[in-house]
């Protein structure tokens, strides 16, 4: 039986990644994502591979266009297998103070990082139930952990709500984890993000080795596979040491 991903936010970034990893791992990756031709051009390289794809245009505070997103990926194989709630706000825009940013700001932000992953989830979960190994993974972040921002704040609702949905599912036999990457060095953050920023966060790490979008990636495929089956309600911390607590 051919399993089915679903990834938001994957037409960029670590959503695109995912999906690349995911499709070589003999899944169907739907890459969703608010710019649908950047969602195709994305999955149009997966195929390229001789992987499995499609993209679909979506914007996760939508309920309706989602619900409709995830019968359109079920379509095809009967159902959904995993679903990463991957699609955020994350610009430095949202790491102003709540103060500056007003409600307007603040509630556009909660609606997409957080109501986003609720209205995903609840609108994969038709598809999921009875799915052998189903599994939504949520990626939260290491701001969640330190305090101080309001998208750290979103984060860390993100995780909570992986606890949650993680208690409500179970005895659907869906597993709900989380990931909360550190200061990972993709192409856009070694480009875009202030030298001084990165020696300054890589300080704060216990391991010094650069953080690189592959650690996320082998996260996600372990959350997912069958090595992690007794996991469930986790946040697994992919810092360097940066965010370390209990």
């Amino acid at each position: 039986m051919t399993k089915t991903a679903v990834i938001t936010g994957g037409g960029r970034g670590f959503g695109k990644a995912f999906g690349h990893a995911l499709a070589a791992e003999g899944y169907h990756a739907v890459l969703v994502d608010i710019d649908g031709a950047e969602a195709e051009a994305a999955a149009a390289e997966i195929r390229a591979l001789g992987h499995s794809a499609e993209g679909l245009a979506g914007d996760v505070t939508d309920e309706a266009r989602m619900a409709a997103v995830m019968e359109q990926a079920a379509a095809p194989h009967g159902g959904i297998d995993v679903l990463v709630n991957n699609a955020g706000l994350h610009s430095d825009e949202y790491g102003k103070p709540i103060t500056t940013l007003g409600m307007a700001k603040m509630r556009r932000l909660f609606d997409v990082n957080v109501m986003g992953v609720v209205g995903c989830t609840l609108a994969a979960l038709p598809h999921m139930k009875g799915r052998a190994g189903a599994s939504i993974v949520n990626i939260s972040s290491s701001a969640a952990h330190m305090g101080g921002s309001p998208y750290g704040d979103s984060k860390l609702a993100v995780a909570a709500l992986g606890i949650t949905f993680a208690r409500e599912l179970a005895p659907d036999g869906i597993r709900v984890n989380a990931i909360s990457p550190g200061l990972i060095l993709t192409e856009t953050i070694r480009n875009e993000l202030p030298e001084a920023t990165k020696a300054r966060v890589k300080a704060m790490q216990m391991l010094q080795g650069d953080g690189e979008e592959r650690h996320i990636v082998d996260a996600l495929l372990f959350l997912v596979s069958d090595k992690a089956a007794f996991i469930t309600g986790e946040t697994l911390r992919v810092t360097g040491g940066m965010a370390a607590g209990v």
